[in-house]
């Protein structure tokens, strides 16, 4: 991800959140766009949890027209999420991670959408957080492959 893509999320169409936030300019984040030709279609936050052999999905949008949050009508694209929790899985596998990854559920739609589509498992909550999840083995291994040709 460069400067001008974090900049662009707080341009018309504004995304759900400003990429040049402080918390999202955090130097032990990784962060990744995803492009379909000059279109920016979504971002990613990475944290390498070295401590705990996991890569943390911090934070991942998709642009204004393909995020249900913002849009509410038909995606312009699809499979977005996947694609970003795919690189997280590389990531944690080129760090000897094994794959794992770890993300919070912002909401209940989401939480039931990363354990239906992602076979994501519920870890328990030791805090008043967002509900954390792992995507570990043969689901890491799923999403991973449907990259693979």
């Amino acid at each position: 991800m460069t400067q001008d893509d974090a900049r662009l999320t707080s341009q018309e169409p504004t995304w759900q959140t400003s990429w040049t936030s402080e918390y999202l300019s955090d130097e032990n984040f990784q962060r990744y766009a995803a492009k379909v030709g000059d279109e920016l279609v979504a971002l990613a936050a990475y944290e390498l949890l070295k401590h705990a052999l996991v890569v943390h999905i911090v934070y991942m949008e998709a642009q204004p027209e393909s995020n249900p949050t913002l849009d509410g009508g038909a995606p312009r694209y699809t499979g977005i999420g996947r694609l970003m929790i795919a690189y997280g899985i590389k990531l944690s596998i080129d760090n000897g991670f094994a794959g794992d990854v770890v993300l919070e559920a912002k909401t209940t739609q989401l939480a039931r959408h990363y354990e239906r589509e992602f076979g994501a498992i519920r870890l328990p909550v030791f805090s008043s957080s967002a509900p954390r999840y792992l995507i570990a083995d043969e689901a890491a291994k799923r999403i991973f492959f449907t990259y693979l040709v």
